[in-house]
């Protein structure tokens, strides 16, 4: 389907949420496919010149997320990731290949971390998620019987596809990194098919950029900024950026409900900040974007400092900001006049804070 540059304009401005202006009359076409899986909508737009074979390949990549979600969702008891969490303690059970690195990511995360970063976590977070959905809150013996079962030393991977649970009650919860990771494999299938210029955007909290938008140097993001003062800003080229943020307090005051809790305290996370992390692939993006909303500014610029191609930003709401990292830029408004001059004519999204 070929559209003319008005059209093409007013499409972009539905499916991604901005403005577009300055499109040149020679636009390639492009395409944009969304499906609903992991509990988050997916979004690819595709720019080729030949728009049915990137319409079967998006297609494709889309099924891949629906297929990833069968596997690893922890609200479907059919799901391969619930059938290990029932049956992997002290006895090794075989899991898919995409599992098996799903949770060898998870644990190369947990050790850069020291275990802030850990998808053992499941019991205290399903804790607090029932109290998000109007349950009581958790006593401390709750907590303390649902922290006796959290520690990603208890995870043995036993290659090439089997593993075990060295605890009685462990469950994971891979919502800090299995979009990310959906998110790459969407990307593999989108290039081995042919596809050079495509965005890709799973549910605003994690997005990557495949080549770069006709005529433009890349996909410009504008990045969660809760104090509206910053506009802090990534052009998005094979790499990706995700966001994390606590969820909002609530009127219960004391340990309210949060989707990120800490490990080790098993008590939601109590922080002021957002955190935005751009690297090389989606899944370290998102498990980043977890781990040093977790450690804080502080900790966090100090465990990025070995990491290459990681850049992060957190913003608190009064606009205290923190920006670490190397080999990636992000860039502010008020720091980069010719960002934001450019970013007027290129396709731009703003990112939302991703709820595991």
């Amino acid at each position: 389907m070929r559209w003319n540059r008005m059209l093409l304009a007013l499409l972009l401005v539905v499916i991604i949420g901005i403005p577009v202006v300055g499109i040149s009359a020679q636009t390639i076409p492009f395409v944009h496919k969304k499906r609903y899986a992991m509990g988050t909508v997916y979004e690819v737009v595709a720019y080729d010149t030949e728009v049915a074979r990137a319409s079967a390949v998006i297609d494709k990549a889309l099924d891949e997320v629906v297929r990833l979600d069968a596997m690893m969702s922890n609200y479907k008891p059919e799901s391969d990731l619930s059938r290990m969490n029932r049956t992997a303690h002290f006895h090794s059970v075989q899991i898919p290949a995409d599992l098996y690195k799903v949770i060898q990511e998870s644990l190369r995360y947990s050790h850069l971390s020291d275990g802030e970063f850990d998808v053992s976590v499941g019991p205290v977070v399903d804790l607090w998620k029932a109290a998000m959905q109007g349950g009581p809150t958790p006593t401390v013996e709750d907590e303390a019987r649902a922290r006796a079962c959290v520690g990603y030393k208890k995870i043995e991977l036993i290659p090439p596809d089997r593993v075990e649970f060295h605890s009685p009650c462990m469950r994971l919860d891979l919502g800090s990194i299995g979009k990310g990771y959906a998110v790459d494999r969407m990307a593999e299938i989108l290039r081995a098919g042919g596809v050079e210029r495509a965005y890709l955007n799973a549910g605003g909290s994690t997005m990557y950029g495949i080549g770069t938008p006709p005529e433009h140097a890349g996909w410009t993001v504008h990045l969660r900024d809760p104090s509206n003062r910053l506009d802090p800003q990534v052009v998005l080229t094979e790499n990706s950026v995700s966001t994390s943020e606590q969820t909002a307090p609530s009127a219960l005051g004391g340990d309210a409900p949060g989707h990120i809790v800490v490990p080790a305290s098993g008590k939601p996370l109590r922080t002021r900040y957002a955190v935005s992390v751009v690297a090389k692939s989606a899944t370290a993006s998102d498990a980043l974007s977890t781990t040093l909303l977790l450690l804080g500014p502080e900790k966090g610029e100090a465990m990025i400092k070995g990491l290459p191609d990681v850049a992060a930003i957190w913003i608190s709401r009064d606009g205290e900001k923190t920006i670490a990292g190397r080999g990636l830029h992000i860039f502010l408004k008020a720091d980069s006049p010719s960002i934001v001059e450019e970013s007027n004519v290129e396709n731009k999204a703003v990112t939302k804070p991703k709820q595991n």
